[in-house]
């Protein structure tokens, strides 16, 4: 365990942003490379990198995923293996389930198995929601034709090392909405000579965040978060003619953000062109809804319950997206959860540092889940 909790803060200590990876899965292939797999994929979707074990009877191809990315957050601990990337961090656990991964890859190295395959996914761009559909969407993902796939995510609020299961909807679908109001700048002596768009974009914020009230969408949960605003520039002799504002739509579903969406779009019309105002929507960070597999949720409940793990029934899905959910859309799976302990900082706060104590525990899930099907 020593030198997978050495791995762990070395990849801590040189975090990648989104689709800058390369150095990552470089260091990820030459662990693996001593492990001997029966099969290496290097850049899927970008710098995804998969290894193959497998054995010589058929049976079922089990997918286990973790993510290579990092985070735009400069991480505030005073760590020894703090990153040296300004600016960046793994202060959302990434690098942890890394090394549960690799720490699994050890494991089945020395216990090949003994029907079907098992395919470890170290996948890129997750946290911009990009990295999973780019993936589903090779031609060398499609051809491992992988029948199950199973992912965790580390959970800070909850007991350290409790197995958090949902069946059905298990992380919100969410999308990053960008407005852009374009008016006419005037001087500030005389206003009515330009088309500002001040009040249009007060009323656009508020009216965002009561979207979630509408009839069609309070049956399941929906938000509306403005996340930044930004009027004009900042000149006392200028009456403003540009605005921008950016806000995170959040849903249980699929279907509820297409309506959620349809509504935020109709809004940003209905403001814009009482004001007199040009507008653009755009959009970013996608996420897709993360649903769990019921038949393969009882599978990683059997396997907890093997490993000896408290197991906590989420009763609503978690606010927080993972676009795990392109794969479970394609492939039967299940993300679940691992308590990193409830009195620690919050995932993406710079004071955030993975629990390594999960390194083990994840892997001995992930181990109980393969026994069941390929040992």
């Amino acid at each position: 365990m020593d030198d997978l909790i050495n791995l762990r803060r070395e990849l801590h200590a040189n975090p990648e942003l989104s689709g800058a990876e390369q150095q990552t899965a470089r260091r990820i292939a030459a662990v693996f490379q001593a492990l001997n797999p029966d099969q290496t994929i290097a850049d899927l979707g970008g710098n995804g990198i998969a290894f193959v074990f497998g054995s010589q009877q058929p049976g079922p191809s089990v997918l286990f995923r973790c993510e290579l990315d990092a985070i735009p957050v400069h991480g505030k601990n005073n760590l020894a293996y703090r990153s040296n990337n300004p600016g960046c961090s793994h202060n959302c656990g990434h690098d942890g389930h890394m090394a549960t991964m690799a720490r699994f890859g050890f494991m089945i190295s020395k216990r090949r198995p003994a029907r079907g395959r098992i395919i470890l996914l170290f996948q890129p761009a997750e946290e911009t929601g990009r990295g999973a559909a780019a993936v589903v969407n090779d031609s060398k993902f499609k051809a491992l034709n992988a029948d199950l796939a199973f992912a965790y995510h580390n959970l800070p609020g909850f007991p350290l090392g409790a197995v958090l299961l949902k069946s059905g909807a298990m992380n919100c679908a969410s999308r990053g909405m960008i407005v852009r109001l374009s008016g006419i700048t005037s001087h500030a002596a005389s206003p009515e000579d330009g088309v500002s768009p001040a009040l249009a974009m007060s009323e656009l914020i508020q009216g965002l965040a009561g979207l979630p009230s509408d009839p069609e969408l309070k049956p399941v949960y929906s938000q509306v978060t403005v996340v930044h605003a930004r009027l004009g520039e900042p000149a006392f002799g200028l009456s403003p003619g540009d605005a921008e504002v950016r806000a995170t739509l959040r849903t249980e579903s699929d279907d509820a953000m297409l309506i959620l969406t349809e509504r935020a779009v109709k809004l940003v019309k209905k403001k814009a062109t009482s004001a007199n105002l040009s507008f653009d929507i755009s959009w970013s960070d996608e996420f897709a809804a993360s649903n769990n597999d019921a038949g393969a949720c009882d599978m990683v409940r059997k396997a907890a319950a093997a490993a000896g793990l408290k197991i906590i029934d989420l009763a609503e899905p978690l606010r927080v997206s993972e676009d795990f959910g392109q794969i479970s859309r394609r492939i039967q799976g299940v993300m679940f959860g691992l308590g990193a302990g409830e009195n620690c900082p919050g995932l993406h706060q710079a004071e955030y540092d993975f629990p390594e104590e999960l390194i083990e525990i994840g892997s001995k899930v992930f181990m109980e889940i393969a026994r069941s099907l390929v040992y």
